[in-house]
Formats: structure tokens, sequence, C-alpha cells
């Protein structure tokens, strides 16, 4: 039973890895090259040769240029891991010269090239990075440098290892607007893909302070089926003991959580505040090389 559970795991991680890269292929033909928009990267890499070098396909460059960071991340990142990434950057390359093949992209207004690039490429990549996997090029780097700067999110790290692609790019097509777009596209990925990473998980925690707390707390187990922490406080003003209760839900149950304090203690004192990467019972649990 456990053995099926892997393989149906394993091939659904493959599936998602697989569906993302169709949708970076097609977010890079669409928005970024028929609108000469610096994309970072070994793709931005591949971009700039094939712009000097219109016989040489992108995909088939990326994965050239990937050989050498693939053999760096080996020892770092262990056999699955890399294995899985390796999977993602050869097809994703194959995709991008699948689709440039099939389809001619129109060039459309850059503003919107890069909204819509930069959703497409955040969202991908996220679905990629949720899965243990990368793309290669600057998103292994980034990786790796998760190992070392772990409380950096991966958007940060992406973005960053990018910069320096996007002004080489800018400067290959005589353009400094071409890496003023880049820019825009990239701050836009590294939001969506930093929401595809850590805001999926995305819960909520609140502080109720009432005088009717053993019954809240009572009510929020029993009802609500959410674990509560008593705390100890003290009004500052009043010097009276204060019984503090914390409970972290998801986003989902706020309206309920709320309904119910307020129908038990009218006057309680709740403050609700934005809760990421919550492990433990009843959230997600804690993964060697976790992002």
């Amino acid at each position: 039973m456990k053995l099926k559970s892997k393989i149906f795991s394993l091939g659904w991680s493959y599936l998602m890895i697989t569906l993302a890269s169709a949708f970076y292929a097609v977010g890079f033909n669409w928005c970024y090259k028929p609108n000469d928009i610096g994309f970072g990267g070994i793709t931005g890499v591949g971009q700039i040769i094939n712009f000097f070098l219109p016989w040489a396909p992108i995909g088939t460059v990326v994965i050239i240029l990937n050989v050498p960071l693939f053999i760096l991340g080996w020892r770092l990142l262990g056999g699955h891991l890399l294995f899985s990434s390796l999977y993602a950057m050869f097809i994703s390359s194959v995709f991008i010269d699948l689709t440039d093949s099939l389809w001619t992209f129109e060039a459309m207004d850059p503003l919107l090239a890069c909204i819509f690039g930069g959703v497409l490429m955040g969202a991908s990549l996220g679905m990629v990075f949720r899965q243990g996997a990368t793309t290669g090029g600057t998103d292994l780097i980034a990786r790796l440098l998760k190992l070392k700067i772990g409380w950096l999110p991966m958007g940060n790290l992406l973005m960053a290892t990018d910069l320096v692609v996007i002004v080489a790019t800018a400067l290959a097509f005589g353009s400094v607007y071409s890496a003023l777009y880049g820019l825009v596209a990239l701050y836009i990925a590294s939001i969506v893909m930093d929401r595809m990473l850590y805001g999926m998980d995305s819960a909520k925690v609140a502080y109720i302070i009432s005088d009717s707390y053993r019954t809240i707390s009572d009510a929020l187990v029993r009802d609500l089926d959410r674990g509560v922490t008593i705390l100890q406080g003290e009004g500052a003003y009043s010097g009276t003991e204060k019984k503090v209760l914390m409970c972290a839900f998801k986003q989902r149950q706020i309206v309920p959580i709320k309904k119910l304090v307020k129908e038990i203690d009218p006057s309680a004192f709740v403050i609700v505040c934005d809760a990421h990467e919550v492990l433990g019972d009843g959230f997600r649990e804690f993964r060697q090389n976790d992002l």
C-alpha cells in the first residue's frame, strides 16, 4: 500500500512539473520573446545567444548551458531533487522549442506582456519549486543559495540572481526599455512565486482576551477542532491578571471563530494576525530541505 502511495505521489509530482513547464514555455514565447523583454536566468542567456545566432534554438542552448550547473549541484541537492530538476529543465526547454516551432506569437503591448508574462512565469516556477525541483539555471543557483540563506524567500533570491542577466539582455538588444520591462516582469514573477510557495498555506493567529476565556477555549476545541494555548497576561493600566488565548487557524475559519467568540463574550478583545509557514498538527509538516 505504501509503495502504491509513493508511486502515485511521484507520478503526481512529475505531472505537475510537466504542466508547469508547459506554462513556463508558453509564458516565455508569448510574452517575452516577441516583445524583446529581458528575461533572467539561463533562459535569458539563451535569448541573447539566439538574438545573435538565430539558428540556435533557445531551449537547446539552455540544456547545454545547464550541464555544468547540474554537475555543481549534484552533491548539494542529492539525487532525487537533482533528477526532478533535470527533468524540469529538460522538459521546459523542449516545450520552449516546440511551442516556438508550432506557433509564432505576435508582439503585444509591453506592459501587458510584463504582467501576464510575470504571472505565468511566477506561477509555473512556484509549481515546480513546490514539487522540490527547479528549472535549472539561476533557479538552481537560487535553490543552492537557499541552503545557506534559509531566511530569504525564494522569490527574492531568484530576483537577485536574475538581475545581471536582464541587464546583459538589454545590452544585447540595445534597449534600456528591455531591461526596465524585464525588471517589472521579474518583480511580478517573484511576488507570484512567493505567493505560490508560502501563501498557499497561509493561516491566521487570533489572540483573544476575555473573562470567559475558559468557555471560549472549550468551544474552539469542541466546535471548530482548533488547538488553543492559554497565555498569562497582565493589564498594564489595571495591573490585573488576564488570560490570553492564542489560536492558529486556516483562513476559511476566520468568520466562524469571530462569530463564536462574540456570541460567548460580546466585549472580548480579539486580535487577528497573518501567519505563514505554520508547522504542526492540523497544518503542514516540516520536510528536509524545505523552502
